[in-house]
């Protein structure tokens, strides 16, 4: 009988992705040399398939159910936002901890086609879960997501040993708003934090005058299903969606196994999650999602 809260799980719960039996059943999933260049050069990795087509209808219906605020486990979530966007005429719908509450999103950690991936470009090491996160822009006028690193916001977490991967659960076209990267920007260093649903173009004030000439936005144009993993100081962020088509996407963070906290507040903002300065981040909320010594 599963709990009501599924992070008392720490295996898949469904038969809703592949079964893993052993080393063997991650092999379909590896990248090559090519790839693993390709994120350490420009910061990021785009066009990696992570669910199957029924796979993705799953966590749509899903999606659907949890973002009712009357839905009866809502008080499992991390953080939830209506409406993020400081742009009164404008939407963004933006979600922590729902993995908590369906077996979708419970699985979707374990998928091996996340998680052999996640491993390799943090060099082969075993993965701990972080935090998941769900961003929807509805069709017409949906809000941005402005230019940030993700590790600006996880510096109570250490060493820097973070990844970060973008699941469209819709088509994700530049009309849309879809996810878009600054190539070579994870070499930058740490920036100061931003308001995530704020102003698009706030982080220019910090860059540099050779910075700012580098700011040259590639759109991450995805099929549904698909994703792209970047770096955590890679800076990113989604322009508005004026198109007729929503755009949805799941985010999956992941930290190397021996991160430890770097404070002793409360880890994950909404809860009381709370993990000593200096010990290791694992236990109920940060589960082992693969290790390739295994």
């Amino acid at each position: 009988m599963l709990n009501r809260d599924l992070a008392e799980h720490h295996k898949p719960v469904s038969d809703i992705f592949s079964k893993i039996t052993g080393a063997k059943d991650y092999e379909p999933f590896t990248l090559n040399k090519e790839q693993i260049e390709h994120f350490h050069e420009f910061g990021y990795l785009t066009n990696v398939k992570i669910f199957e087509p029924e796979q993705v209808e799953v966590l749509r219906k899903e999606l659907t159910e949890i973002a009712d605020p009357a839905h009866p486990k809502h008080d499992l979530f991390y953080e939830f936002h209506n409406n993020q966007s400081t742009d009164p005429e404008t939407v963004l719908f933006h979600s922590l901890g729902h993995w908590r509450m369906t077996q979708g999103f419970h699985d979707a950690l374990w998928n091996p086609a996340f998680a052999k991936p996640a491993s390799q470009l943090l060099g082969d090491k075993a993965i701990r879960f972080w935090h998941d996160q769900l961003f929807c822009k509805p069709a017409g006028h949906g809000g941005v997501v402005a230019w940030h690193q993700d590790y600006s916001y996880w510096i109570r977490t250490v060493p820097m040993q973070h990844l970060t991967c973008w699941i469209g659960l819709d088509d994700a076209t530049t009309e849309n708003g879809c996810l878009n990267y600054i190539p070579g920007s994870h070499k930058w260093g740490l920036l100061k934090r931003l308001e995530l649903g704020g102003e698009m173009e706030a982080i220019f004030e910090q860059l540099t005058e050779p910075q700012q000439a580098q700011i040259k936005p590639v759109p991450m144009e995805l099929k549904k299903g698909h994703a792209c993993f970047h770096h955590p100081l890679m800076l990113h962020g989604s322009f508005a969606n004026k198109s007729q088509r929503s755009r949805r996407a799941l985010v999956l963070n992941v930290f190397a196994d021996g991160t430890t906290s770097d404070t002793d507040e409360v880890m994950l903002r909404g809860t009381d999650i709370k993990v000593t300065k200096g010990e290791k981040m694992q236990g109920k909320y940060f589960p082992l999602l693969y290790d390739p010594s295994i």
